[in-house]
């Protein structure tokens, strides 16, 4: 009898560490979404008090981002994830504060300040730290294993949020339970024993030239700045989510559990699409990817009309999984275009257009929303979403031979 493959098929024990602090990470951040923007809409009534829910968490992000970059290729990456989940922590325990002690949204702003700190110095690290885990073999399945089971935390997250505040009609239990998870993901983080730096052998070229090497990269990759951009201005502008306590509260009417149903839907999609992708396999495809996003601002635009909650789920689910597919061809792009000596200065770029995209996107929702009312500002970003989509080719000629790019040897040539 042939020996039993499986000790083979294992996960390596500190992966299974990082798979559990990428969950945990998950829960609380979409958590605390549903959390923190049901409590400041019930709490103000305005759209653009949801817009500076995502100013508050970009602004750190923007003001950091390059140099967190530098510190997870610079520090002990382990470290690095260990004191972001502590800031984590203590702005999670100031949100459960302010819920309780029903504070002004100053203080939530200040909170989602912190938040955005330990975002930002978190993602780089934990993203450069997963290809030293596995084998340069297993890399791709474990990065669609971490991808899937991110997904469905982002599933299970918002629905339990929402109906976590429709029970207790208060989100402090949510802030509490996001509190206790990210203790077990400190846990988790100080168990790991494999330690990573990425630039230890990298040529020393000025510290200027170290910090801004991330953006270099980037810029001379062509491939990497055009699917970065156009998921930047498509997420940017066909930002339906953001306004997703206003549908819920006062065009749907279906309260803070609707709220949680409607934040689940995209993560639906994405994890069915997903699924699909695992079976059958989806090579780097310019037309997909532009089709994808074109799909994402035609769904924006369904929903933004919608006034049946059915119909709004539907197209939440569908725009969930075609930007899954627009996601997965861009982080294919990046990871394979990107030298490991560069991986967290290029990933704490990628954090900052994903971040421009969301929080941004949720700012100029808001905005929109407070001078046009939230069916003219969601049905504008689709239709926005989809002119870049039309545009793109004309920018980016080389998207239509979508390939992954070639890494320069140090980075920077």
């Amino acid at each position: 009898m042939s020996p039993s493959p499986a000790p083979a098929q294992r996960l390596p024990r500190d992966f299974r560490l990082y798979l559990l602090i990428s969950v945990a990470g998950a829960t609380v951040q979409f958590g605390q979404a549903v959390a923190v923007g049901w409590a400041i809409y019930e709490q103000t009534g305005t759209a653009m008090a949801l817009g500076l829910v995502g100013l508050a968490q970009f602004l750190p992000i923007l003001f950091f981002f390059l140099p967190a970059g530098q510190v997870a290729d610079r520090f002990e990456r382990r470290s690095v994830i260990v004191v972001s989940l502590v800031l984590t922590l203590l702005a999670t325990l100031l949100l459960a504060i302010c819920a309780g002690l029903h504070l002004p949204p100053g203080w939530t702003y200040g909170a989602l300040v912190l938040t955005g700190c330990a975002q930002i110095l978190n993602r780089p690290a934990r993203d450069a730290l997963m290809p030293a885990l596995v084998a340069p073999a297993r890399l791709a399945p474990s990065i669609a294993l971490a991808t899937s089971l991110h997904q469905i935390a982002s599933m299970a997250a918002p629905a339990l949020a929402g109906f976590g505040l429709a029970l207790f009609h208060s989100a402090l239990p949510v802030h509490l339970f996001n509190a206790f998870i990210t203790l077990l993901a400190l846990g988790a983080a100080l168990a790991i024993r494999q330690r990573s730096r990425g630039n230890a052998g990298e040529p020393s070229r000025g510290r200027m030239a170290e910090v801004l090497a991330g953006f270099t990269h980037i810029w001379r990759q062509r491939l990497l700045l055009a699917v970065m951009s156009i998921d930047l201005f498509a997420v940017l502008f066909g930002g339906a989510v953001a306004l997703l306590p206003v549908y819920a509260k006062d065009i749907l009417h279906v309260g803070p559990a609707g709220l949680g149903l409607l934040s689940t839907a995209p993560a639906i999609g994405a994890v069915a699409a997903g699924l699909i992708v695992a079976r059958r396999g989806v090579a780097l495809d310019g037309r997909l990817f532009l089709g994808a996003v074109g799909g994402f601002g035609l769904m924006t635009v369904v929903f933004g009309l919608s006034s049946a909650f059915p119909l709004s789920l539907a197209a939440l689910i569908l725009l969930g999984g075609l930007d899954s597919i627009s996601v997965v061809q861009r982080s294919t792009v990046i990871q394979q275009g990107t030298p490991d000596a560069l991986r967290g200065r290029v990933a704490a770029v990628n954090r900052v257009f994903i971040s421009s995209s969301n929080e941004l996107g949720a700012l100029e929702s808001g905005l929109l929303a407070s001078l046009t009312g939230p069916v003219v500002a969601v049905v504008a970003g689709g239709l926005m979403t989809i002119a870049i989509v039309l545009l793109a080719p004309r920018i980016f000629p080389e998207l239509g031979a979508m390939r992954p790019a070639r890494p320069d040897p140090d980075g920077i040539s």
